[in-house]
């Protein structure tokens, strides 16, 4: 290939990462590993909030997968905290139901 042949070369450099991404992302991982509460929230709120700024840029920032990553971590370490609350209240409660539904059937047998 002669040099006439060859593209010209990219001088594009990356957009700035989005400091609210990457928050979230942090933020995310710390809620599974060390804040299960705090950190899911933050990385919830952190993460709508850099999908806005980095929506509103126009391209001038970058970051948009790291705040979807942290929006899903955050989110889906809220739903799981859900289920285990759920979980204690309504294990429990069964529980007692179908031990005394167990004792009232083998109290009638005569």
């Amino acid at each position: 290939m002669t040099n006439s042949e060859l593209p010209p070369p990219l001088n594009e450099t990356p957009a700035p990462t989005s400091t609210l991404s990457l928050t979230s992302l942090i933020m995310g991982i710390l809620g599974w590993v060390f804040l299960p509460i705090v950190g899911a929230m933050i990385a919830v709120i952190t993460g709508h909030m850099a999908k806005n700024e980095i929506r509103e840029s126009k391209g001038l920032l970058g970051g948009d997968g790291m705040a979807t990553a942290g929006l899903v971590l955050g989110y889906s370490n809220i739903a799981l905290g859900v289920c285990g609350c759920l979980a204690v209240i309504l294990i429990p409660g069964l529980l007692v139901l179908v031990f005394g539904t167990i004792d009232q059937f083998f109290n009638t047998i005569p």
